[in-house]
């Protein structure tokens, strides 16, 4: 299956020290990684000895298996069978704060065998949310798929807008298809991998990256909804406030969200993250490599 695959390359196993220095000469031009489309960063998690947002220094509201361990960019966070859950996202409370999107972050995870795991969604709120993709974007892996073996992931994204109260959405994925054609293997499982899920508005795409190379199927990228009987553009996503956070887990009933049913294939999330970034902006292809390449170097 992995011949002639793209084999994305392998980042470091063990961390490296936070180096800010700014006599240390820019990547990407920028001096470290909270340069990157800072105007457009509306939540971090760094996971150095808190579990905490720290742009808002907002507090999970429960969290289940989880630790700390030793990360790309300093600590990162363990979970076994784990998740964490957070209150509203006071910087997503517009409904048009999120109409363009990107999600970042570090993920050490193997395929399981099991199911699918998500790393990071935004969501609806506890009450609000009535399934696991309402939305309204989500970072995860199908890492129990049988076409993913040994060292590879299987990664997705998904996203969702509500038009007129009803809601739309799509996804995307490296997987289907005509194999490092149509989509790219990514090769890295067991190992940190760094992954992008990035919706673009502007021309209603849907990507994923993995270590700074777009990945995701090329079939898939461009998401249309039908009116009026004409397929048209997806749009920007228009989201229903407040908007939560969840780490490691759907958003289902076991992990708080009360109308949104638990499914046989949901499981928390066993593996470790690091440094998960949400923007209210598609990063361009340039700053989603410089954001690889800064955190990489422990910046």
């Amino acid at each position: 299956m992995l011949t002639g695959a793209l084999v994305l390359g392998m980042v470091y196993s063990t961390s490296c020290n936070k180096n800010d220095d700014p006599g240390l000469p820019p990547i990407g031009g920028y001096n470290n990684s909270n340069e990157v489309a800072a105007s457009n960063s509306v939540a971090h998690w760094t996971f150095d000895g808190t579990n905490n947002e720290t742009m808002a220094n907002l507090a999970p509201t429960t969290a289940v298996g989880a630790s700390f361990t030793t990360g790309v960019k300093g600590q990162g966070l363990q979970l076994t069978n784990g998740y964490i859950l957070y209150p509203a996202l006071t910087a997503l409370a517009n409904a048009n704060a999120l109409n363009s999107a990107s999600l970042s972050g570090w993920v050490k995870v193997s395929n399981n065998g099991v199911g699918p795991t998500s790393f990071l969604a935004l969501t609806q709120s506890t009450t609000a949310q009535s399934d696991w993709n309402t939305g309204p974007l989500m970072m995860m892996a199908e890492n129990g798929k049988p076409t993913s073996v040994d060292d590879t992931l299987v990664l997705k994204g998904v996203f969702s807008t509500w038009v007129a109260g009803a809601r739309l959405g799509g996804d995307n994925i490296n997987d289907f298809g005509v194999r490092e054609t149509d989509f790219k293997t990514v090769k890295t499982g067991g190992n940190w991998v760094h992954v992008v899920v990035r919706y673009d508005a502007s021309g209603s795409f849907i990507d994923i990256f993995a270590n700074g190379v777009r990945v995701s199927n090329n079939n898939f990228r461009h998401r249309t909804r039908n009116s009026g009987g004409a397929d048209v553009d997806m749009g920007p996503i228009v989201t229903v406030p407040p908007v939560q956070a969840v780490i490691g887990a759907f958003p289902n009933a076991a992990s708080g969200f009360t109308n949104s049913a638990t499914q046989t294939w949901q499981h928390p999330m066993t593996g470790s993250l690091d440094e998960l970034r949400v923007y209210s902006k598609a990063l361009t292809d340039d700053e989603i490599k410089a954001l690889y390449d800064l955190e990489k170097a422990g910046r």
